[in-house]
């Protein structure tokens, strides 16, 4: 027949072969970029007051913590625009050129921070340039996270994804726990005074060298396997596909992204961007009592986060991402009225509910996302759906910390991560099972040559089961057809 699109069954030579070198090889350098984006934020969360005191010096305490977590929040409005120009290049030009330009925009915009004279020396061009390094960096963040997340997916077998996708935000906790623990070593070892005149700037001087060490290994990497099977089977006259075909077509994968991104990052901004300040400001705590054990909660999520991913290959996704947000329900309450207590157990013991809750989300979030995208559209796709909701999650510092101070109610930021993890639920609810499955558009990836013919059966049993289901759908069909037919024996 004319015009109908046959499709060749998976034979087992179809079935890629993932080298182990290379997988682990995409990883590390898919992570250290990862790392990098939130060396900035531990580090800024961390130093937020002392910016605050060195390009806001005229303003009130108050006045000066909102100004510079505003400042950390308003550039992720520029993370779409990021996101689509950087997803629409990765999707045309492959993955691993766009993650090297990203990864120089961060550094360099991350280092450039640390060079920028205080409101003394230069007046008001001092927050402004502030807020240009921020803005660049938001930027380049913007295709920094959905293009790590599609490499190492891309990259990952299809059996081990889970496992292989969550060492990526191994290297987001590992990145905030080195800015964290920079910058806390440097205030225990510095007297206040030093620390707001020079101190604070070392750890953005770190960001370069960490660059340079990413820049390296992405450079070294050669594009995956995936989009290069999806560019040698594209046919070059076929129009690329724009952004209004992707909200037509692609509405629901877009809403799931939306709900967990927006459960995970506004626990994750929470946690380790506005926590600190919360310590320190609204508590009144020193900063060796909240902050060093946020730093010892973190480490702890270091070792959770690969069990995670390994589990939810065995166990799929979606009981994880439920557990989490509903945690994100259930626990906020109670850990908040730990941290208040001012006993260092019991905020450990409140951090560690919270901490929990995040890992239960970002164990299993770089294996997700990119598989509810096909390979033509996986990079923007994610990009738009990711940053749209980086730019409201990217808001939580500051809208809680003009919460608390309107208010004056310390459980706001508890209030504020209960309604995300409804919308994580909601989200839960609508996504389809992952796990174990190739990626969408995309033939089936295995470690080896005994993993792939196990694949290509399980295929074929899939294919068996859809027969299967539709023959039992024609058989009710036909026996409607029959009834209607009895009641209307002058039509048949």
């Amino acid at each position: 027949m004319r015009g109908l699109k046959r499709n060749k069954p998976v034979q087992i030579s179809d079935i890629k072969i993932i080298d182990k070198d290379k997988s682990r090889k995409a990883i590390t350098a898919a992570a250290l970029g990862n790392a990098i984006e939130w060396f900035d934020f531990g580090v800024y969360g961390f130093v937020a007051f002392a910016l605050g005191q060195v390009f806001f010096p005229n303003a009130s305490p108050s006045v000066q913590m909102i100004a510079a977590l505003a400042t950390f929040s308003i550039p992720f409005i520029f993370r779409p625009l990021g996101g689509i120009v950087f997803g629409a290049m990765g999707d045309k030009h492959g993955r691993q050129k766009i993650l090297a330009i990203t990864i120089i925009l961060m550094s360099v915009s991350t280092f450039a921070i640390g060079l920028i004279p205080s409101y003394a020396s230069i007046g008001i061009w001092a927050p402004i340039l502030l807020l240009l390094c921020k803005v660049a960096q938001g930027f380049s963040v913007g295709g920094e996270y959905a293009g790590a997340a599609i490499f190492v997916a891309e990259y990952s077998p299809d059996r081990k994804r889970g496992f292989m996708g969550s060492w990526l935000d191994f290297g987001s906790v590992a990145g905030f726990v080195l800015g964290a623990g920079v910058v806390s070593l440097l205030q225990l070892s510095l007297s206040e005074a030093a620390f707001l005149q020079w101190g604070w700037r070392i750890p953005f001087f770190l960001a370069l060298p960490l660059g340079i060490i990413g820049l390296y290994l992405r450079h070294a990497l050669d594009e995956t396997p995936v989009f290069q099977d999806h560019s040698e089977k594209a046919v070059t006259s076929t129009p690329p596909v724009g952004f209004k075909h992707i909200f037509k077509n692609y509405k629901r994968s877009l809403l799931v992204c939306v709900g967990f991104v927006l459960a995970t990052n506004v626990t994750y901004y929470m946690l380790l961007t506005y926590l600190p300040s919360y310590f320190s400001h609204n508590l009144g705590y020193s900063a060796d009592h909240g902050v060093l054990i946020i730093i010892a909660v973190m480490i702890g999520m270091l070792f959770v986060q690969p069990v995670i991913g390994a589990l939810s290959d065995r166990y799929g996704r979606r009981p994880f991402f439920f557990i989490g947000s509903l945690a994100l329900v259930i626990l906020p309450l109670p850990a908040f009225w730990l941290l208040s207590t001012n006993t260092p157990v019991m905020v450990f013991l409140g951090l560690l509910g919270l901490g929990l809750s995040l890992n239960m989300l970002i164990g299993v979030m770089a294996a997700t996302l990119p598989a509810l995208f096909p390979t033509a559209i996986r990079y923007t796709g994610l990009a738009i759906a990711f940053n749209v909701s980086v730019v409201i999650a990217g808001l939580t510092p500051t809208i809680t910390s003009a919460l608390v101070e309107i208010t004056h109610n310390l459980y706001v930021p508890a209030y504020y991560l209960m309604v995300f993890g409804c919308l994580g639920l909601l989200a839960t609810i609508a996504m389809p099972e992952t796990a174990n499955k190739p990626l969408r558009g995309s033939v089936p990836m295995a470690s080896n040559k005994a993993e792939a013919h196990e694949l290509l059966e399980e295929h074929h049993d899939r294919i068996e089961e859809r027969i299967e289901n539709i023959d039992e759908q024609i058989a009710s069909l036909q026996i409607q057809r029959q009834k209607l037919a009895n009641q209307h024996p002058q039509i048949n």
